[in-house]
């Protein structure tokens, strides 16, 4: 393919429509040129996606001053005029609540573990588990499968060879719930069967006739083996066919792309993945949403043998019940009150948080209009994102059930087998995105947001989605990595800076943990203190940080780490409140030391 020089791509939310036009330019090659948005139309009285596509195209139109438009259809393949058409358009979609499936298996923390870290990678939103020792009668997963009524289910269990009782024991539970798609009453449910090749005759015998039956590669062949990529593949295939096509309009729209659709979590998860591999980082990128937070992170794996360079690992989580609108109620139930309130550095009781819940439920897509409602909407952000992060590290693991011989150091080591792979000490960036850290009044509020609620460790930059361009950019990845990596790097990603966040050791307050010298200045991190120093976008010093005895940053307790330290539009955050973070148990201090980080940060406005 040649390379485009203008390409539009879009992204169909539930609610919102996004468009972007990239254009190259001679000097600066490809730029963002402009946004439009309009209504999410696949609901009554539309019911057609195009409409709102062509709406947010439009405005795109407006704005650029280049047709795009011909009678309602996109202008392709630009050839009278430079100003004209376009070469390329790709697009994304989680309209129509996206990608909702249930996974099975025999063993919940196993196979199953790994049918749902394939759902997810692909977008999906996974409503519920079912595994032989989930601890429910079979008339209750019937029940429950029919009560969901999924697009689509992934089995996987036994390792190839293996015993094909259990799988058997499933694919009936399956087939007398004979469950019913949630789009298009007339069509039949998508099944993947990625399990033991000895029961792929057993499931054909008893959900071919039932459903629209596709077998791959076993997930799990051996204990010491995980194959998502197959299973990974038939979901987006079978998205596209099975439940995309049954939404209105959707025919329509993937006639006019450039490359299949895909769900809007599986393209963002696609960037923050491209991002890691090319510049061989490791990465975080959370989305919070109003009804969900996705996390996704990429970390290096396993190293089965001495020597050997460990992959790059990607995961993704979704917490369909962390919300800050539609689902604010539940972070508060899960998180508690307490955990909400440790965090507002105003007098707020229980009974004045839980009015303001109420009505934000009430309201859903208000936003907050005093400093008081904007305080404890970010206290709530925090308590969901620090809750979304704990499901994931449950997730992102290495396999469990693997024996293998390990030394002494391997032994106490954070990727022992069926531990997380989360490491916050290796950890090099964090990518923010949802309204609350986007568009946030101020930057320093959704850098500490961030850095309260995943407590980095040693050295970490952070950035957020300026207006939530990943999923446009993650469908371009896939055929112009090049294009999409330009303009994430340009006008998608806002640097906000630096964490520095010594951990490990024990110290009084007021006490130096570390310090910091570069460029022949030097700055002390003080315990229980949080300092902001200048370092603006674009800047990059090289620095020694060294910790103080029992303190690590990087290089071990007590060892000096040196660290390419870049700026952004907050700064250089130094953070001497230690790992793990506490707060006061008594208000009135623990109050007037909020008070005292957000002055040093300059949070809030005085």
């Amino acid at each position: 393919m040649a390379e485009p020089r203008s390409i539009l791509a879009t992204d169909c939310g539930s609610t919102t429509t996004k468009a972007i036009l990239i254009v190259k330019d001679e000097k600066e090659g490809y730029r963002l040129a402009c946004r439009g948005e309009a209504p999410t139309t696949v609901e009554a009285p539309f019911e057609d996606v195009t409409r709102g596509v062509l709406n947010a195209v439009q405005e795109v139109e407006e704005l650029s001053g280049r047709r795009i438009l011909d009678e309602n259809e996109l202008l392709m393949k630009p050839e009278k005029s430079p100003n004209e058409g376009i070469d390329l358009y790709v697009s994304t979609s989680s309209a129509g609540g996206g990608l909702q499936m249930m996974v099975s298996g025999v063993v919940k923390q196993m196979t199953a573990e790994s049918a749902q870290r394939a759902a997810l990678g692909a977008g999906a939103i996974v409503m519920d588990t079912l595994a032989h020792n989930d601890g429910r009668l079979p008339h209750q997963r019937i029940a429950r499968i029919r009560a969901l009524r999924p697009d689509m289910i992934l089995m996987s269990g036994g390792t190839d060879g293996g015993t094909v009782t259990h799988v058997a024991e499933m694919a009936e539970i399956i087939a007398a719930a004979d469950p019913k798609p949630r789009l298009g009453g007339g069509f039949r449910l998508p099944i993947i069967f990625a399990g033991n090749i000895d029961a792929r005759e057993f499931v054909q015998e008893h959900l071919g006739s039932k459903s629209e039956l596709h077998i791959v590669d076993n997930i799990r062949p051996t204990m010491d083996e995980e194959h998502l990529g197959p299973a990974r593949d038939m979901v987006h295939e079978l998205f596209m066919e099975h439940v995309m096509q049954q939404a209105p309009g959707y025919g329509k729209l993937s006639s006019w792309t450039d490359a299949p659709i895909i769900p809007t979590p599986a393209a963002v998860g696609a960037m923050t993945e491209t991002v890691a591999r090319r510049e061989n980082i490791q990465v975080i990128g959370v989305d919070i949403g109003g009804a969900t937070t996705d996390v996704f992170s990429v970390f290096e794996g396993e190293v089965e043998k001495e020597g050997e360079q460990p992959d790059l690992v990607f995961n993704r989580t979704v917490s369909a019940n962390l919300g800050l609108s539609y689902s604010v109620s539940n972070v508060l139930v899960e998180a508690g009150v307490r955990n909400v309130l440790r965090w507002c550095a105003l007098p707020i009781d229980a009974a004045g948080l839980g009015n303001r819940v109420k009505n934000k439920m009430i309201r859903p897509t208000t936003i907050p209009q005093t400093l008081e409602s904007l305080m404890i909407e970010q206290s709530i952000a925090r308590e969901a994102l620090r809750l979304a992060l704990e499901q994931h590290k449950q997730l992102a693991t290495g396999l469990k059930g693997v024996q293998q011989q390990r030394t002494i150091d391997q032994a106490f080591s954070q990727t022992l087998t069926g531990l997380t792979l989360v490491d916050l000490m290796a950890l090099n960036l964090i990518i923010g995105s949802g309204g609350v850290l986007s568009h946030a009044p101020r930057r320093q509020q959704a850098m500490l947001m961030m850095i309260d609620a995943f407590v980095p460790e040693g050295v970490t930059r952070l950035a957020v989605d300026s207006i939530f361009m990943m999923p446009q950019l993650g469908v371009l990845a896939e055929l112009h990595p090049e294009a999409a990596m330009a303009v994430f790097w340009r006008d998608c990603l806002i640097p906000l800076g630096c964490c520095v966040a010594p951990s490990y050791g024990r110290a009084k307050p007021g006490q130096t943990i570390a310090t910091v010298a570069y460029d022949g200045a030097s700055h002390e991190i003080i315990y229980g203190d949080m300092q902001l120093i200048p370092l603006g976008e674009g800047e990059t010093v090289e620095a020694t940080i060294a910790p103080a005895r029992g303190w690590d940053v990087g290089a071990g307790r007590g060892q000096p780490h040196q660290s390419t330290l870049k700026g952004g539009v907050v700064g250089l955050v130094l953070d001497g409140r230690g790992r793990p973070l506490t707060l006061p148990d008594d208000d009135a201090a623990r109050r007037e030391l909020l008070d005292r980080w957000n002055r040093a940060l300059d949070i809030y406005p005085d």
